[in-house]
């Protein structure tokens, strides 16, 4: 393999990882993992695997990465609005020059009745930010 192993290998899961120490330096020259803990993404829980005991570098370690995965998860997460947007607009367009009855016919209830979902929830979360943003002068 080119280039340097890192010491430690996160295997992505949902809602976190298991923690591998990586260990090249064995008589056999082999790449060996020994897994160390599972974490949690969501809530920021580290179990150490078995009756092991997490240096205190390595709690570090696993905290720091978590807060850069929840970043990506996050950053990523907006990616994939944005994304739906755009697919928003295809299928619009879709709708506009090309679909035939029925295939308009097959899909108009369930995107209508999605559209009718998100507006719900857009408008109400909108409302509770005005809301919010107008009181807050008046408690500051």
């Amino acid at each position: 393999m080119a280039g340097e192993l890192p010491e430690y290998y996160f295997r992505i899961r949902d809602n976190g990882a298991v923690v591998f120490r990586v260990d090249t330096e064995n008589r056999l020259r082999r790449i060996e993992m020994e897994e160390i803990a599972q974490v949690n993404v969501r809530n920021g829980n580290i179990k150490p695997h078995g009756s092991r005991k997490l240096t205190e570098a390595e709690s570090e370690m696993i905290r720091d990465w978590t807060e850069r995965r929840a970043e990506t998860l996050a950053a990523r997460d907006v990616d994939d609005i944005h994304r739906a947007i755009d697919h928003m607009n295809l299928v619009t367009q879709w709708a506009q020059s090309r679909a035939t009855d029925a295939q308009l016919e097959a899909v108009t209830d369930a995107l209508l009745m999605a559209m009718h979902d998100l507006r719900s929830v857009l408008v109400r979360k909108k409302s509770e930010r005005l809301s919010r943003d107008a009181a807050e002068p008046l408690q500051g």
